[in-house]
């Protein structure tokens, strides 16, 4: 590909080179607005390899004394195609064979050979590894915890309810560049892994003291439903679940921390996140954030008591709970 700033296209050399044939090399390099130099480089490619010899070479250094040899780079390839091993493991493997070879470069080299991501090595996945489910095998196996951090609604409404550009979201904009920050709602949720059954709160923040609080009042939210032992609580690595105030508050539980980076294997939990923000927190316009806490009440009985979990074909969590609750009316009012 012709740099874009270069003077001269394949087809101006292959005119600078007719018109070299009968006039001095100096006056058509003049004329064509290039240097001398350039123009007896084109003329003596031209002349040394014809046609071929007038297209861009490749900017790759002829001689490379630092690159890695080709016999390093052919054992690398093999190691990726015949075992998959990751970027490091070859590199271990290289060094155990006295050959050593930074991560960075195996890195390097197998996306130069195109083989950085799995699924070009093998694209139908067949010899890829079957993931593992994280299964609750009773109620109180497994109690998933998170927060969901949301933006606190404004008195009056915010722009979805006026739309953007309106003359209430300026307002707000407004208030923000002065300083008045709206400020966020925390959701803190926990749910049992075995029955889904979930609750919700709407706090300030999410320190250390409000996660325990949460815990204890969770606690005694699922043990009024016949779970009145938890095994293991499954969280991420956000500061509060690492404070040593959280590991005291747990108790006999095991506190089971994920993989950092690595949501799905909180899976649980982030599943009724979703369904949280699609069928509660933007399912409606809100009018201020008092309107929605209060009705946050309302959403932990619909998606307990009534609503239908795949789950549990189409059943309610609570009726999957020790004390099969059932007899929740089906009016909120």
């Amino acid at each position: 590909m012709t740099h874009a700033n270069s003077p001269l296209t394949v087809e101006g050399r292959r005119r600078l080179i007719e018109r070299c044939r009968t006039r001095p090399l100096a006056h058509v390099a003049a004329e064509m607005g290039i240097s001398r130099a350039t123009a007896s480089k084109w003329v003596g490619r031209y002349r040394r390899f014809g046609e071929v010899g007038l297209h861009d070479r490749a900017s790759t250094p002829i001689r490379q004394p630092t690159a890695t040899r080709n016999e390093v780079v052919v054992m690398i390839e093999a190691m990726r195609r015949h075992h998959k091993w990751s970027a490091s493991r070859i590199a271990f493997e290289l060094d155990q064979r006295g050959i050593s070879v930074s991560r960075r470069t195996v890195t390097r080299l197998l996306a130069h050979l195109g083989l950085n991501r799995r699924k070009i090595i093998d694209p139908t996945g067949a010899t890829n590894r079957e993931p593992q489910k994280i299964v609750a095998e009773r109620p109180g196996h497994m109690m998933h915890i998170d927060v969901k951090k949301t933006g606190r609604i404004p008195d009056g409404g915010g722009w979805r309810v006026h739309g953007k550009g309106s003359i209430e979201a300026k307002k707000v904009a407004r208030t923000k560049k002065r300083g008045a920050k709206t400020g966020y709602v925390f959701l803190h949720s926990a749910i049992d892994g075995y029955s889904r059954l979930a609750y919700t709160e709407a706090l300030s923040d999410e320190k250390a003291v409000t996660a325990v609080a949460f815990l204890d009042r969770a606690r005694a939210w699922f043990a009024a439903h016949g779970i009145t032992h938890i095994e293991r609580i499954v969280t991420d690595n956000g500061a509060c679940y690492r404070a040593s105030a959280f590991a005291a508050a747990m108790g006999e539980s095991r506190h089971q921390r994920i993989t950092p980076y690595t949501p799905r294997h909180n899976g649980k939990i982030e599943r009724y996140n979703r369904i949280l923000a699609e069928e509660f927190l933007y399912a409606r316009t809100w009018r201020s954030e008092h309107e929605r806490a209060a009705a946050l009440d309302v959403w932990n009985q619909h998606y307990n008591y009534h609503r239908p979990h795949g789950a549990h074909d189409g059943q309610p969590p609570a009726l999957a709970t020790p004390t099969h609750v059932n007899n929740v009316l089906a009016s909120y009012s």
